[in-house]
């Protein structure tokens, strides 16, 4: 393999744990209505698991309350029974035109809570970026042997690092936001 594959390939991985913390951490309730908390939620739609998107409109109205518009009638119970059931912790209320959730404000326990959750995410990201670097390195390291010269291969390895130092910038930013989002009151 060429050496720019092996950087290309770390660069890939890294920016895939990264993308995946900021997406995951988008999904983290901080206190604040958020369409995207409930992305990860879905209902049974004819048989199959759907978005809550994909049968309802959704709309954050204040700071405090997401609306559920169901397009269907029928969808209401499965909406309820789906957000009820996930990890959301919120108590959907129901007028039977829409589903209204009414986000609480977080208490210092809950917001330490996600704090440990948001930064044990990043701690998983982190070692995502270190793994890509190692693999990069080795599979640098194994090029020697088959007659890539050792001050190539040695300046790949400091362009590897320096991604992972890079990447590493990225994830704390990511955590530093989302826990100044958390910790905001």
């Amino acid at each position: 393999m060429e050496v720019k594959e092996y950087l290309n390939n770390a660069e890939e991985s890294m920016q895939l744990a990264a993308d995946y913390l900021e997406e995951t951490l988008s999904h983290i309730r901080a206190g604040k209505a958020s369409a995207r908390l409930l992305d990860g939620i879905r209902v049974d739609y004819y048989g199959s698991q759907a978005p809550i998107s994909n049968v309802a409109n959704i709309s954050v109205p204040d700071a405090r309350t997401i609306a559920i518009t169901p397009w269907e009638k029928s969808m209401f119970k499965e909406i309820e029974k789906a957000i009820i059931n996930s990890d959301l912790g919120v108590t959907p209320e129901n007028n039977g035109e829409v589903i209204r959730l009414c986000i609480p404000p977080l208490t210092e326990e809950r917001r330490k809570a996600l704090v440990k959750q948001c930064k044990g995410e990043a701690e998983n990201a982190k070692v995502s970026v270190r793994n890509a670097r190692r693999e990069a390195i080795d599979g640098l390291k194994k090029e020697i042997k088959q007659g890539l010269s050792e001050d190539v291969e040695k300046d790949a390895e400091n362009d590897v690092q320096k991604l992972h130092d890079k990447f590493m910038k990225v994830i704390d930013a990511y955590f530093a936001e989302k826990e100044k989002e958390i910790l905001t009151v």
